[in-house]
């Protein structure tokens, strides 16, 4: 998702809340932003990273 803006925080470096903006979430479902940011981040999902929370809006939400 190249034109996204995304940050990333921590507490304590095992738990990550990322937020992302993205025109791509426009017009889309929860469920589909989820599964597009989802697919972004591939196999390291479950592997590397265990404990991801997501804020995901349009830039029209953000």
């Amino acid at each position: 998702m190249p034109s996204a803006r995304v940050s990333v925080a921590s507490d304590d470096n095992v738990h990550y809340t990322a937020r992302v903006v993205s025109e791509e979430f426009s017009g889309r479902s929860r469920l589909q932003r989820h599964r597009l940011v989802h697919d972004a981040i591939g196999p390291a999902m479950g592997r590397e990273i265990h404990a991801l929370s997501l804020v995901l809006k349009a830039p029209d939400e953000a």
